[in-house]
């Protein structure tokens, strides 16, 4: 079956013009806060809309049916495409005068990985700031599903898409019709980051610092206002609990809220990933926060204040944000953990490959899938015992298919494979060992901070082009779970069948 090209270049139209739409929010933002550069983002959202307009009208006659084969190319390259228009305002402002830094901010702000170029956050106009935070929202739950649920409009189906742009083993959906689903996915989201900005502004944090903090949050992204991060906080423990709580929201299954909304409290509690989830973090800020307590020397806050009362809550507050911070791929900062004992840096360090649940914004493997592949090694274990036993790997009490496992075993493998090769690649320029492992962790698992030259007080400034357009292909690999981008690179893919 021959592609569809028409309706692939229609749909990349689209988008060009939602991220024209989001780019003129932006000059609004710059426009409100008098920052100068109203002008340079109004230009840069003119020239994406117009080319998506333009590509829109030349492909409107085109066949409605989208196949499997389309809707990976559309994923694929729709993320390519926004992460290249999305370039415009760093370009045409000079915030980021060169291509490959703005390429790699964009792509680092859509994939929600919060890895940045730029030495001083803080002197950039807040048009830019906004923008920037903006990637990271429009990235979180995905422009793709949040254009599934206008595509009614277009007579178009969305499934092949949806599943392209959210793959893994869950297959939850909140209603019957996949639009409806995006719909709902989205209001959630959205109300999410309306709360967490009022709770942030009224714990004390500027309107502009919520709402930039808001969107980086729930998109579990990690770009802050602030050129330490959420470490300028630290005398507000207030304000880093909030940002705790919705980053624990953000890192569970979108559906479970869903379900709570609906008073289905029930099927919270028996969700077996959730359980799981909750309790690594439990147990990881435990054994973070002892050693946190007892081996460094943390800085408490001398400022008065009802929620800081010594070395145990400061030693609790970082440990818990820390891990929240990397086990959901956020990647803000309250401190440098590597500075934090050998063991904790290595205990962070293998945190990066955990990931928050399925359906969630997080990167990273996934927690549902690391407990799927434990049941199938204890089964194997029986199975060597009982050898013509029927033994099913069950979740949620239901027998899941062979072929799912053998999905997530395969996943797996490919992602550790990716990782290994990351990191040689990284390592031919010239980056030592320690840095070459973390930037292959943390740009495959959409995490941010990395180890050594690269770890969470430092960017990427000084990281070379070349292994920044490196870091910005497992970025986005990683972003889309591998298989959506790594089969475009199969011969039997481009074959008309």
């Amino acid at each position: 079956m021959k592609l569809n090209y028409k309706i692939i270049f229609h749909f990349l139209g689209l988008l060009l013009l939602f991220n024209g739409g989001f780019m003129l929010l932006s000059s609004l933002i710059s426009w409100i806060y008098k920052d100068g550069i109203t002008l340079q983002l109004s230009q840069a959202s003119l020239v994406t809309m117009l080319s998506g307009g333009l590509v829109m009208l030349l492909t409107r006659n085109h066949n409605k049916e989208m196949n499997k084969r389309e809707g990976y190319i559309v994923v694929a390259f729709g993320w390519i495409i926004m992460t290249l228009s999305g370039t415009l305002p760093y370009l045409f402002t000079e915030s980021i005068p060169n291509f490959t830094n703005a390429f790699f901010e964009t792509m680092s702000g859509y994939t929600t990985t919060g890895a940045t170029i730029l030495n001083d956050i803080e002197a950039v106009p807040k048009g830019v700031l906004f923008w920037r935070s903006l990637t990271h929202w429009i990235g979180g739950m995905g422009i793709i599903v949040l254009a599934i649920a206008i595509l009614p409009l277009l007579g178009i189906g969305g499934m092949q898409l949806f599943a392209a742009e959210a793959p893994g083993p869950s297959t939850d959906k909140l209603h019957p019709r996949i639009t409806d689903t995006a719909k709902r996915l989205w209001l959630i989201y959205f109300g999410y980051t309306l709360v967490e900005t009022l709770l942030l502004k009224l714990a004390g944090m500027s309107f502009f610092d919520a709402i930039n903090h808001s969107m980086a949050t729930l998109s579990t992204g990690g770009f802050s206002t602030k050129n330490a991060s959420v470490a300028y906080w630290n005398h507000e423990p207030i304000i880093q609990y909030i940002i705790i709580l919705f980053m624990f929201l953000a890192g569970t299954n979108f559906v479970l809220s869903y379900f709570a909304f609906k008073g289905k409290v029930q099927k919270i509690i028996r969700d077996e990933e959730f359980k799981l989830f909750y309790r690594f973090v439990i147990i990881f800020t435990i054994i973070a926060a002892l050693i946190i307590y007892f081996k460094t020397d943390i800085t408490v806050s001398t400022i008065k204040h009802p929620l800081v009362w010594g070395k145990g809550e400061g030693a609790i507050r970082h440990a818990l944000f820390q891990v929240l911070t990397v086990i959901t791929t956020t990647g803000f900062i309250t401190a440098d953990y590597t500075t934090w004992t050998p063991f904790l840096m290595v205990f962070f360090f293998g945190l990066m490959f955990l990931g928050g649940s399925a359906g969630s914004t997080s990167g990273g493997v996934k927690v549902v899938r690391h407990l799927l592949m434990i049941k199938n090694g204890f089964i194997e274990f029986k199975r060597t015992l009982h050898p013509n036993a029927i033994l099913p790997v069950r979740y949620n009490t239901k027998a899941v298919s062979g072929d799912i496992v053998f999905n997530i075993l395969a996943f797996f493998i490919l992602y550790m494979l990716s990782f290994i090769v990351g990191a040689l690649v990284f390592s031919m320029f010239q980056i030592d060992f320690q840095s070459a492992i973390g930037l292959s962790a943390s740009s495959l698992g959409n995490i941010g901070p990395a180890l050594g030259h690269y770890g969470p007080v430092n960017n990427y400034a000084f990281l070379p082009d070349l292994a920044k357009w490196w870091s910005s292909f497992l970025m986005l690999i990683g972003r889309l779970e591998l298989f959506t981008v790594l089969i475009l690179f199969t011969p039997f893919f481009w074959r008309n069948r």
